[in-house]
């Protein structure tokens, strides 16, 4: 987790996903292999901050179906979800930039989701987690 503590950043990876012609197989394949705790939607890995330990943060590894659109173009295979600290300063800041903002902004009890096109052409997806609200979904699954 980054330690810069300024509005509108990235403070870490908030998950990892990618296409699956089987999610589920997918899933199986890699907690029997791997040991990877896996629930309905893929494995969490649970830390705590460095600057602030009682803090805890989740990072989602989660295989999706090939026909999945959340991912935007067809042929983008993976997708990076950021966590940032401040989802309102980082998107004016990016606008400002001339950066394409892809849709309206989802929100969920656990926080805040907004999809970016990145310099190269690819999707990425900014979320400004509620841990403590993401903490009581992710109970349920598996600790990693």
């Amino acid at each position: 987790m980054s330690d810069d503590t300024r509005p509108g950043r990235v403070t870490g990876i908030g998950g990892v996903f990618f296409r699956s012609a089987d999610p589920q197989a997918t899933r199986d394949w890699y907690g029997e292999h791997l040991g990877l705790g896996i629930e309905d939607h893929g494995s969490n890995f649970r830390w705590r901050s460095s600057t602030e330990p009682d803090r805890k943060g989740f990072t989602l590894w989660s295989p999706f179906d090939d026909a999945t659109d959340y991912f935007g173009a067809p042929d983008q295979q993976a997708m990076i979800n950021y966590r940032v600290n401040d989802l309102d300063a980082m998107l004016r800041r990016l606008r400002d930039a001339g950066v394409e903002i892809v849709g309206e902004m989802e929100v969920q009890t656990f926080g805040r989701f907004q999809h970016i096109i990145d310099g190269d052409g690819r999707r990425v997806e900014l979320w400004e987690p509620v841990d403590t609200e993401y903490e009581k979904i992710a109970e349920g699954i598996t600790e990693s």
